[in-house]
């Protein structure tokens, strides 16, 4: 027997062709495999990842309470405005108003002081007119006239000399401002003789006078008689009393400052 027949052999078996294609399979898969995952990852490196976020969407709800917010803004800034025009109006309002009542103020006062004026004025006119009324009773007697003509004639002449200084006014007829005729007419209705409105028709009313023989009382005019275009009341001594025009209103003047025309004698 041979030494070497109980000896195991130290050479590995030889594999089959068949265990070596599978094993050779097995491996080219893995390495793909390896390949793919490899690739994919470098391309997962290359991009950037992007997140979306959503907005929240505002809920029926949610809209309808800003709504009625912003409403509210709108309507309490309106209300400011309304409330800041008022105050300015009633600052205003309450200005003028005081203007208002200094200017009342101030004209009452002129009114009460000029009302205060014409009394005294009225009052100085009635003691004039006493004055006169008693002298001129008192030389009644050397007249030619009767005693009741006389007191009318002196009763018209206080009269006219009472509202010497007042204004003179086209259609005056008292009792501050007059024009010539209003003032005669006035004049002579103090002793119940009612003359025309106009110089015209007074200047034909009673019985012409011829100037030198002139009494105290009658009436004088200017121009032709029926188209006189003024007319006065003779005092006396001379003197006449008529509202003359707007630069010297109701004066007396003597016969020189403008002879008259002729005259009337109504008393």
């Amino acid at each position: 027997m041979s030494l070497t027949a109980h000896i195991r052999s130290h050479r590995k078996p030889r594999r089959s062709a068949s265990t070596i294609a599978m094993r050779a399979g097995v491996a080219s898969g893995v390495l793909g495999t390896l390949a793919v995952a490899t690739a994919a990852g470098s391309a997962n490196a290359a991009e950037p990842v992007t997140q979306t976020l959503e907005l929240p969407v505002l809920t029926g709800d949610l809209a309808a309470q800003v709504a009625q917010s912003a409403q509210a803004t709108q309507q309490a800034a309106a209300n400011y405005q309304l409330q800041a025009e008022r105050d300015a109006a009633a600052t205003a309002a309450a200005k003028e108003a005081k203007k208002d009542l200094a200017e009342a103020k101030a004209e009452a006062t002129k009114k009460a002081e000029a009302a205060r004026k014409a009394a005294a004025e009225r009052a100085t006119r009635a003691a004039e007119r006493t004055t006169l009324t008693s002298t001129s009773g008192s030389s009644s007697s050397d007249s030619t006239s009767s005693s009741t003509a006389t007191g009318s004639a002196a009763a018209v002449i206080a009269f006219v000399k009472a509202q010497i200084g007042d204004a003179y006014v086209s259609g005056g007829t008292g009792p501050n401002s007059w024009d010539c005729s209003g003032l005669m007419q006035t004049a002579f209705k103090q002793v119940g003789v009612d003359l025309p409105r106009v110089s015209q028709d007074q200047s034909t009313f009673g019985t012409q006078v011829s100037l030198d023989n002139l009494l105290p009382g009658d009436i004088l005019y200017w121009g032709s008689a029926g188209s006189a275009y003024h007319v006065a009341v003779y005092v006396g001594d001379g003197m006449f009393v008529g509202a003359q025009n707007p630069s010297t209103g109701v004066a007396e003047k003597p016969m020189s400052y403008d002879p008259p025309t002729g005259a009337v004698r109504v008393l």
